[in-house]
């Protein structure tokens, strides 16, 4: 096995977030409201399967043990379940998961499960179905929940569900939310608005910390969990008398980045080091056959030696990423 990914603030990495596609099939406000836009006209050429294969053998002779795959909306890949496979045939990845915006679950996520999917997320903005279509500019309401219920038929013990924080729309909804997961196993995970290169307006106008939700819970009895050493970077409660959880995703807070355990390469293969700040290091030129793996493991590991010690988020810096579709979340 090649040497485990570090960088040099002694942070370790085991957990890649693989976006497949930037495309998306959902007008979200603060992703893309105005839809999927194409950088250029030509067709777009994500990441192959056999690309794929390549570069998630890379990181798992690293030490990565948990793959995400994203998007976009990665089910709008056709070889969306061949891509699964591929990435749980890997030896050392234990964890296989993905983010999706849940329209295709319903009649999907049977398969999903039997080729070696074990993780889902869903984005689920608001339990109004009204609100959900203005959040995310598709009436799909019922679509998604239909296919959360199919989730937990297909065998998932626990499903993730990630909601965008944003005043004055969705948040004050947390009661209804807390009711839904009191006896579902659910982790409902409240994500803080992040400010990227397209959305200075929706930014000002709609961020919300995730403080006084976390000094609500704590005031009720909610307990923080410990993290293993593949987790994202959500703070989790758990409450006896609840079966679901709460996961707190607050990248303004200082030292949101000290316990950074996670790449990302992109759809069309590149690797950032950060969802903000930095433009990617080319790793396509050494995914055309395997001959060329110990060079991709020197390029990832060379890459990480130059990355920064935070985001600087708090400190108002939005970097270059223009929308969170981009490079998978």
């Amino acid at each position: 096995m090649a040497k485990q990914l570090e960088d040099s603030f002694q942070r370790k990495f085991y957990y890649l977030r693989l976006s497949v596609t930037d495309v998306c099939n959902f007008k979200c406000t603060y992703c893309l409201p105005d839809g999927y836009q194409p950088a250029d006209q030509k067709k777009p050429s994500f990441l192959t399967l056999d690309e794929i294969h390549r570069v998630t053998a890379a990181f798992a002779d690293c030490g990565t043990t948990k793959v995400r795959i994203t998007g976009g909306e990665p089910s709008l890949r056709r070889d969306f379940t061949d891509i699964i496979r591929t990435v749980a045939s890997q030896p050392g990845i234990t964890k296989v998961a993905t983010t999706t915006n849940g329209y295709r679950m319903a009649k999907h996520v049977h398969e999903w499960r039997q080729a070696g999917l074990t993780h889902i997320n869903v984005s689920v903005d608001s339990l109004d179905p009204k609100m959900f279509y203005q959040i995310t500019g598709e009436n799909m309401f019922h679509q998604v929940m239909e296919g959360i219920d199919a989730a937990f038929d297909a065998g998932f013990e626990q499903v993730k569900i990630n909601t965008v924080l944003l005043k004055d729309l969705n948040s004050q909804e947390l009661p209804k939310f807390l009711e839904w997961i009191k006896t579902r196993p659910i982790q409902l995970r409240f994500i803080e608005l992040m400010q990227t290169g397209e959305m200075d307006s929706l930014f000002s106008k709609h961020h919300v910390s995730g403080v006084s939700i976390r000094n609500h819970l704590i005031a009720n009895g909610w307990l923080l969990k410990v993290k293993d050493n593949n987790d994202g970077p959500a703070q989790v409660f758990y409450h006896p008398d609840y079966l679901g959880e709460i996961g707190l995703i607050m990248p303004y807070e200082k030292n949101f980045c000290e316990s950074c355990n996670r790449l990302r390469v992109s759809a069309k293969g590149k690797l950032h080091l950060c969802l903000f700040g930095e433009d990617g290091v080319e790793l396509r030129d050494l995914l055309a056959d395997d001959s060329q793996q110990s060079q991709l493991i020197e390029r990832i590991q060379a890459s990480l030696q130059t990355k920064a010690v935070s985001h600087f988020l708090d400190e108002g810096k939005t970097g270059m990423t223009p929308n969170l579709a981009s490079i998978g979340g």
